[in-house]
């Protein structure tokens, strides 16, 4: 009874986390709302609150102004704007990092959670960050060359050819969760969309690489592009000539993500999970792992033998009947 309710709320309720990183549709839709919002204008200022957000000034921020905002677009999920004579302004907004739009110019940016304002003459692009970690950060650059470094190599699921994507999956013997989220191997995907995707592929978040077959890995492709899509539609929809402030990793339209013991929308087994690090793998049993509960390491070290295999041994542990002595077994009462 006392090991249940020790760690029962991590076993049956976990906490979630209020943030994550905005992945690949989040950061499109950035991109396009900065372009309607800023594209064409001029930037009359920038003003930093912290001094932590900006990791590169080659050139310095003075050397901005006064330049026209020419292009927008990501690379992985960094933003990049793009201004005259090849300047560029590359943010990563890490996991509590988010965009704004403000109209008229803001006040002073105070440092608490604002952290820098690009104003431009009609209106103010406007980085927050609520975390005390600071993990944001702001590159100026100069020359295309000076991307090169944010770009990690991983395939565009877009544009890559089913043969690229192969290659990509396939270079190193991991697991498709990792495989996934690897910014080397594939890009601007996170652990949410690694979630839907792998879903929607039917495939285990833990299965190796190495081990798909060649139809396998074209239905995983052919997933990536479908999930993706089908989110930039759905976020784009949502904030329509709006700029985006609700950008968040947890929707309810989500099969799996975030929705630990609901039900799977394609058959109605409860979505498990696996908390490891500071990541999760959310997965339906029954439509991914052949009907099994994937072991999370720090409960399996404590539950040992009676670690549930199966979704119907589970639903016994739940309810106190697994387990000789009841000390596992138990639950919490009704």
């Amino acid at each position: 009874m006392q090991a249940w309710t020790q760690y029962g709320s991590l076993f049956l309720d976990p906490k979630k986390e209020v943030f994550a990183m905005p992945e690949l549709p989040d950061i499109t839709v950035y991109v396009e709302r900065i372009q309607a919002m800023a594209q064409g204008q001029v930037l009359q200022e920038i003003r930093l609150a912290n001094p932590f957000l900006l990791r590169t000034a080659e050139p310095a921020p003075g050397e901005f102004i006064g330049r026209k905002l020419e292009q927008v677009f990501r690379i992985g999920k960094r933003i990049v704007l793009g201004f005259s004579d090849e300047h560029y302004a590359v943010i990563h907004l890490m996991i509590a990092g988010r965009l704004h739009w403000r109209v008229p110019k803001p006040p002073p940016v105070r440092g608490k959670t604002t952290l820098m304002s690009m104003d431009f003459s009609n209106g103010s692009l406007v980085l927050t960050e609520a975390s005390s970690k600071r993990r944001a950060s702001l590159h100026l650059v100069k020359g295309r060359k000076g991307l090169e470094v944010f770009d990690r190599g991983g395939v565009d699921v877009f544009s890559c050819s089913s043969e690229e994507f192969r290659e990509a999956i396939t270079r190193q013997n991991r697991t498709l969760k990792r495989a996934l989220t690897d910014p080397t191997v594939v890009d601007g995907i996170g652990n949410a969309y690694s979630d839907e995707i792998l879903h929607r592929a039917r495939l285990s978040p833990f299965a190796l690489t190495g081990s798909l077959g060649v139809e396998q890995i074209e239905i995983l492709h052919a997933a990536c592009k479908e999930v993706l899509s089908e989110w930039i539609d759905r976020l784009r929809a949502q904030s329509g000539s709006a700029f985006p402030e609700k950008v968040t990793a947890f929707h309810p339209e989500m099969a799996v993500h975030g929705k630990y013991g609901q039900p799977c929308p394609a058959c109605g087994s409860p979505v498990q999970r696996i908390v490891y690090a500071e990541n999760e793998a959310n997965y339906c049993p029954t439509c991914q792992t052949g009907g099994k509960v994937l072991a999370d390491r720090a409960l399996s070290r404590l539950l040992k033998n009676d670690w549930p295999k199966t979704l119907d041994e589970l639903e016994r542990l739940r309810s106190g009947s697994l387990g000789e002595d009841g000390a596992l077994g138990k639950g919490p009462k009704e």
